[in-house]
């Protein structure tokens, strides 16, 4: 049914998102800067560029180059060494027998440094990151390229996304959309199948 498979990273294969939450509020917090769930949930799926365009709409008299950059320094360091997965991933990686990509609205370094860390490199034959398209998620074409550098027609790859933006992006570029919500419910708007975890997205779609 499929010739390969694509998976988002944050949110989807490690819990990240909720990591970002919590050292998002410290850096807040010491910069005397405040925000409620509405921003950080804004922030869920997006590419970095998009994601300052955000803070610096919220909070235009703020550093925002120096909150980026603290937030991030915190956020990395409090993954280091214990990047946690999400329910299933590895077991479900090391059962899927066809070639796996990965499509992640994170800059290559970051994307790479965690992927490592986490210890799921080794599972995928490409990695296509923020860095290698001109319009990040929600547009089609992170998983068109994706697609492309695996070989094979988008309709016959099946994508795991956990937000929105991501599976907005996949069923646009004509792919079949496995969405496992993560902080955010979802109505399943993009989505061909919603699924409580990985698991039961792979059975749901029969890779598994």
């Amino acid at each position: 049914m499929f010739d390969a498979v694509i998976f988002d990273l944050d949110g989807t294969l490690i819990d990240t998102e909720s990591v970002a939450m919590r050292t998002g509020r410290g850096i807040l917090a010491e910069m005397e800067l405040e925000a409620g769930d509405d921003l950080f949930h804004a922030l869920i799926g997006k590419d970095g560029p998009s994601g300052q365009l955000l803070l610096r709409a919220r909070f235009p008299q703020a550093d925002v180059a120096a909150l980026v950059q603290r937030w991030d320094a915190a956020f990395h360091a409090a993954l280091d060494g214990d990047v946690p997965l999400k329910p299933g991933a590895k077991e479900l990686l090391e059962r899927i027998d066809l070639p796996m990509a990965l499509c992640t609205s994170s800059a290559r370094e970051s994307g790479l440094r965690k992927l490592e860390m986490a210890g799921l490199s080794q599972h995928f034959v490409h990695v296509i990151t923020r860095d290698d398209v001109t319009a990040p998620k929600p547009h089609p074409e992170p998983y068109l390229l994706t697609a492309e550098r695996l070989g094979v027609t988008p309709a016959r790859c099946l994508v795991f996304e956990d937000s929105e933006t991501g599976a907005q992006s996949a069923r646009m570029a004509g792919c079949v959309v496995v969405q496992v919500p993560d902080i955010l419910p979802t109505a399943g708007l993009h989505a061909d199948h919603v699924a409580g975890s990985l698991l039961e997205g792979a059975r749901l779609a029969g890779v598994i």
